[in-house]
C-alpha cells in the first residue's frame, strides 16, 4: 500500500489510512456526500488535512477507495445463484435468500450505495464501473440459471434470459435503494422481502413457487 506520492505506507500508515476511510464512511452516513470536507474527516480521525493528504488526491479519491471495497465484497452475492436450484421448495429457497442477501448488503452499506449511484448518474464512468460490477455479481449468475432451465424445457425458449436478468437485477437494486421508502406505503419489512421473492421466482421460472 503506497501514498499519494509513491512510499510504501508502513503498518502505522497503513492503520491512519483505514481509520480515514472508516471517519468517512460515518460521515457519509449522516451528512450528503458533497458536504463532508477533507478537514472534517482528518479532525474526526485525529489527524490533519497534511495527513489525509498523504493518501488521498480529495474526497472524492477516499470515497472511490470505499466504493471499491464494497464492490469486491459485493462480488460475493453470485454465491446467492450461482449452482442454486430453481426446482421445487428448493427454489424458492433460493429466490428467498437472493432477496434476503441483496437487501441485507443495500442496507449495510448504503451510504457508500449511494454516493455510487449519485456519480453513476452524473456519468462518472469510475462509479457506474463498481455499480455495474455489484450487478453483475447477481445478473450473470441469473442468466446463467433462466438459460439453465430454458435448456431444460422449463422455460420459454422465446424469453431472453439476459432480459431477464437484468429487468429482475433493476428491480432488486430499486427495491434495496427504496426500502425505508416502503414503509410510508404501509408495507412492512416482514412483507416486502416474501413477496420480492414471489416476483424474482416468477421472473425466473416462470411459475408460482412450490412451498
Amino acid at each position: 500500500m503506497r501514498t499519494v506520492d509513491g512510499r510504501v505506507a508502513g503498518r502505522r500508515g497503513q492503520a491512519t489510512r483505514q481509520k480515514l476511510l472508516d471517519c468517512l464512511g460515518e460521515m457519509l452516513s449522516s451528512s450528503p456526500y458533497r458536504d463532508v470536507k477533507v478537514i472534517d474527516v482528518a479532525r474526526k480521525a485525529g489527524t490533519s488535512p497534511a495527513t489525509f493528504y498523504q493518501y488521498f488526491p480529495d474526497v472524492e479519491g477516499a470515497v472511490l477507495e470505499i466504493a471499491e471495497q464494497m464492490a469486491a465484497e459485493g462480488a460475493g452475492l453470485t454465491d446467492l445463484v450461482a449452482g442454486r436450484s430453481w426446482a421445487g421448495k428448493a427454489g424458492w429457497a433460493t429466490a428467498q435468500e437472493l432477496v434476503d442477501g441483496f437487501l441485507e448488503f443495500w442496507r449495510r452499506n448504503d451510504a457508500i450505495l449511494r454516493v455510487v449511484d449519485l456519480g453513476a448518474a452524473e456519468g462518472d464512468k469510475r462509479f457506474y464501473k463498481l455499480r455495474m460490477k455489484i450487478l453483475n455479481s447477481v445478473n450473470n449468475s441469473l442468466a446463467d440459471a433462466v438459460k439453465g432451465l430454458q435448456d431444460k424445457g422449463r422455460v420459454d425458449k422465446d424469453v431472453s434470459p439476459a432480459a431477464v436478468a437484468g429487468s429482475l437485477v433493476a428491480m432488486l437494486a430499486a427495491v434495496a435503494s427504496h426500502q425505508r421508502g416502503f414503509q410510508t406505503w404501509g408495507v412492512k419489512q416482514a412483507e416486502l422481502k416474501p413477496n420480492l421473492a414471489l416476483l424474482v421466482h416468477l421472473g425466473v421460472t416462470g411459475k408460482k413457487p412450490t412451498k
